[in-house]
């Protein structure tokens, strides 16, 4: 039996979630197989705007509707290293294709692109990603540390950070607030 994927879905964080790095995450899963999974935080800024990101890196940003960006904390892992979940797709050096029209790309050409004003139209950049072990994160969400949910890009690219853990949320149909973390057996 093939293991159930949750590429393309939203890890929402449980409201009783006491990891300071993940209490009210929203996760967008890019990858999830046998080997574990990973994906990107979407509703963190990290400070910095994409400005300073492309000083950092010496490529020039003149699209000024860009320089004020948040680039985002995409999680602990990795978070010297640029992720950039973009649509359309789109043809670069380093891409993880999660869906026919959505791809994290982690090559700099992606961002020498954006910085020539030829980059994918709708993009977040993140510092970091969040990852799991084989197994550890079906672990978490046994133990009521997430829900899932199909993703919706619209969130992710067309809402403020501040209100995608809500909207994500609503997706669900109903209120978790109104869940129990605490586990039972009937």
């Amino acid at each position: 039996m093939e293991a159930l994927s949750l590429s393309n879905q939203f890890l929402i964080a449980m409201p009783g979630m006491t990891d300071p790095l993940f209490a009210r995450s929203l996760v967008y899963l890019c990858e999830h197989g046998e080997h574990g999974a990973m994906g990107i935080i979407v509703n963190k800024p990290s400070g910095i705007a994409m400005a300073q990101l492309f000083d950092q890196i010496d490529l020039p940003l003149t699209e000024e509707a860009l320089q004020g960006e948040p680039v985002y904390f995409g999680g602990p892992v990795q978070p010297e290293r640029g992720f950039v979940l973009h649509m359309p797709v789109g043809n670069w050096q380093t891409s993880l294709l999660v869906t026919d029209e959505l791809a994290l790309t982690t090559s700099k050409d992606v961002l020498v692109a954006v910085s020539e004003n030829k980059g994918p139209d709708t993009m977040m950049v993140s510092l970091g990603y969040s990852g799991w072990s084989s197994g550890q994160l079906e672990e978490e969400i046994r133990n009521n540390g997430w829900l899932t949910v199909n993703a919706d890009p619209h969130i992710i690219f067309s809402l403020p950070a501040e209100e995608r853990y809500d909207a994500a949320m609503a997706l669900l149909g109903f209120d978790p607030t109104l869940l129990s973390t605490d586990c039972g057996h009937a």
